[in-house]
């Protein structure tokens, strides 16, 4: 026999939208938020509306990416045509139910929900042109969103359905799949083609610290904060292996990454000219050479660079939440794709001078499961979910090494983080 009944989450990454008009047809095809029309447009919309008043407002971070400067940039004319503006999982889940929510952690990315109002900020969307009232209800992770329409069941053969919203943002899912313990002090890296790293709050910190290291408050699922560092992540290496015909695997580019002395040639890894080269490598090489570095050549000396990068930023960003939480953070998780990669987990442990766990890698599509299970009452709460997590994958641990290697490396980390 088949199944009968289940239920489902809709997680996806964050920002981009979909115009919708009144019968629920969409205007468009959504827009990436990797296109160019957002370039330069940060200080053109901030330059009449200061840029730490946003922040104070939102606690977001300041990406060129985010649906403020989309929505900015956008045609009037189809947000004037258009009856609401959902991101992509409120889209997916709106196609399948026929009911339109904002589940909040996918659209605190928007930086436009006021932090204190717990709405989407009036104010900003007027400078928009914006009004409020395209925007669906604000919906928490967990809530029950509806049944599979029927015509699509009769259509595909498919079950008996239950729409669960869970936390829609993929980040957001992957921090509730993160098998912490509630007695550590411990951040999270959700490390893919981005890098997400963070901790867990139960209160957003706005603080001038916070807003001039671009740190963001992100919502989490059940009351949470995700206080966390947007880092361009495992992009740039996905980059290098595409326009080198994938004659490798990303195992071996590894291998050949450690056949090289780490940190002879860094990049700053958030410097928007990686966010979308026309040649990722060449851009890479051109960095070097600007910054009078030695030029990495080989596929193992490009990843070398790239790992080398990420590991130092990783390490300073732990350095500076540390000093804008005001906590020590006892251990890291690392969990997605990039906890595969053993080579970065340890740098990353060696830099940092912390204990880092990694996996497991699904972790998003396990916090997604978790708040349908909490929802459904089979679990109790997030802690009994990780409890769970943490008894049912393997989970490695990498401490940080001690000996002269490893010692020489801290020195030089601290040296180009200051």
């Amino acid at each position: 026999m088949g199944i009968t009944e289940c239920t489902l989450g809709i997680d996806t990454w964050g920002v981009d939208y979909v115009l919708v008009d009144q019968n629920g047809e969409k205007l468009a095809d959504p827009i990436s938020y990797r296109d160019g029309r957002t370039a330069g447009k940060i200080s053109e919309l901030t330059s009449g509306y200061p840029k730490d008043y946003i922040y104070k407002k939102t606690g977001i971070q300041f990406l060129e990416l985010n649906t403020l400067y989309q929505l900015y940039v956008e045609d009037k004319k189809m947000i004037a045509a258009a009856d609401k503006i959902l991101l992509i999982p409120d889209y997916i889940g709106f196609v399948l139910t026929g009911r339109q929510v904002a589940e909040t952690t996918n659209s605190s990315t928007t930086q436009m929900l006021n932090l204190r109002e717990q709405l989407f900020d009036e104010d900003l969307l007027k400078h928009l042109g914006i009004n409020p009232c395209k925007f669906a209800e604000l919906t928490d992770a967990g809530t029950y969103l509806g049944k599979l329409k029927s015509t699509r069941h009769e259509k595909y053969d498919l079950p008996d359905t239950r729409v669960i919203t869970v936390a829609t943002h993929d980040t957001a899912s992957a921090v509730v799949g993160t098998p912490a313990k509630a007695s550590e002090n411990w951040a999270f890296l959700s490390s893919g083609t981005w890098s997400l790293l963070g901790m867990e709050l139960k209160t957003p910190i706005t603080s001038d610290l916070a807003f001039q290291e671009n740190y963001t408050n992100e919502w989490g699922a059940y009351g949470t904060y995700r206080f966390l560092k947007n880092i361009m992540g495992l992009w740039i290496i996905q980059e290098i292996a595409r326009l080198s015909d994938y004659q490798y695997s990303f195992a071996e580019m590894a291998e050949m990454a450690n056949n090289y002395p780490y940190f002879r040639s860094i990049i700053d890894v958030n410097d928007d000219r990686f966010n979308n080269p026309d040649n990722m490598i060449a851009e890479i090489q051109e960095y070097c050479r600007e910054t009078y570095q030695p030029i990495p050549e080989t596929i193992g000396e490009l990843t070398n660079c790239v790992y080398g990068s990420l590991a130092l930023c990783y390490a300073k960003a732990i350095e500076k939440m540390k000093a804008i939480t005001e906590q020590e953070i006892d251990a890291l998780y690392i969990v997605g794709g990039g906890s595969n990669v053993a080579t970065l987990n340890q740098l990353t442990a060696n830099l940092a001078k912390i204990k880092v766990y990694a996996g497991p890698q699904e972790a998003t599509a396990i916090g997604n499961l978790s708040v349908q299970l909490i929802a459904e009452g089979e679990l109790g709460n997030v802690a009994e979910a990780r409890d769970l997590i943490r008894k049912s994958f393997e989970i490695k641990t990498f401490l940080p090494e001690d000996n002269e290697e490893t010692q020489a490396l801290q020195n030089y980390a601290a040296l180009v983080r200051n």
